[in-house]
């Protein structure tokens, strides 16, 4: 896509899949500024080695904006070589915070765009500024995300489940309050091929890594773990009521291990009990 006349309709409809993916990229990865009066900038700073993605938001956005190189000490180099695209039309700014994409710090106010969006093009945005695609040190496929915005890790976990059928509880890191959300093996397999797609917008190494998780496969003596079967609020009442293993794992088709250690766990309130009990 090439920059043309800015219009309403053109910049930023989040139904044409290269704006989702910028979209999603931006919130996570993005810095939106106050300045004097109606002064502000948006700016994007990435590693030199992806400015080719800074030149791809410089051509979708209609309005002025420049990238610069920069170079500066780091706690993890002494000479780290940035890009930085930034972005000061004050009617850009506007169009991006009505979209979602707050003033300030954003980690934690976040959220999916309240208008239709391209799904797929707008997580792989999120992954791809706030994520990880490869292998495991022993060789696995996964693809990661992290956020501290509970609404975009649910939106994440949800989308995910549509794809791979794998489902996933948020659960913040004690350390550091972040949510990391991880898909590993086949999930991460349907994932990859799903987000990063032929002719699609990508950060150009981790779509090349995406690539790379279609070659494992799985040996032949690597056992498949079931997916498992969470627990409904009836099956907390029935749990509850007949306050015996067997009685319940007959009546839930369960097994009477698994209905002692949630019987157990709910009477210890190590899991919210069932409304009305």
């Amino acid at each position: 896509m090439t920059a043309c006349e800015p219009t309403a309709h053109q910049f930023m409809d989040l139904m044409v899949p290269e704006y989702a993916y910028m979209f999603g990229f931006l919130q996570a990865d993005g810095h939106l500024s106050k300045g004097t009066g109606q002064k502000g900038r948006l700016s994007v700073e990435l590693n030199a080695r992806d400015i080719d993605l800074l030149n791809a938001f410089q051509q979708l956005t209609p309005y002025y904006s420049s990238i610069r190189k920069r170079t500066r000490s780091t706690n993890f180099s002494e000479q780290h070589h940035s890009a930085i695209w930034t972005l000061c039309s004050l009617e850009a700014r506007t169009t991006l915070n009505r979209l979602g994409l707050p003033y300030g710090r954003k980690s934690q106010t976040i959220e999916p765009p309240q208008v239709p969006f391209s799904a797929r093009d707008y997580v792989r945005g999120l992954i791809d500024a706030d994520g990880s695609v490869g292998l495991t040190g022993v060789g696995f496929p996964f693809v990661s995300v992290t956020t501290l915005s509970e609404a975009i890790g649910a939106y994440v976990c949800s989308y995910a489940q549509q794809v791979t059928g794998a489902e996933r509880t948020l659960k913040r890191n004690t350390r550091d309050g972040i949510y990391n959300i991880l898909y590993t093996k086949e999930n991460a397999q349907k994932l990859a091929i799903d987000l990063y797609y032929p002719r699609s917008l990508p950060l150009a190494r981790k779509q090349a890594a995406a690539s790379a998780l279609s070659e494992w496969v799985r040996p032949a003596e690597m056992r498949i773990a079931p997916q498992r079967k969470r627990w409904t609020e009836r099956e907390d009442h029935v749990l509850l009521r007949l306050n015996n293993n067997a009685e319940a794992a007959s009546a839930l088709g369960r097994t009477e291990k698994s209905c002692g250690i949630r019987l157990w766990r709910l009477r210890n309130g190590l899991v919210p009990t069932a409304k009305g009990q």
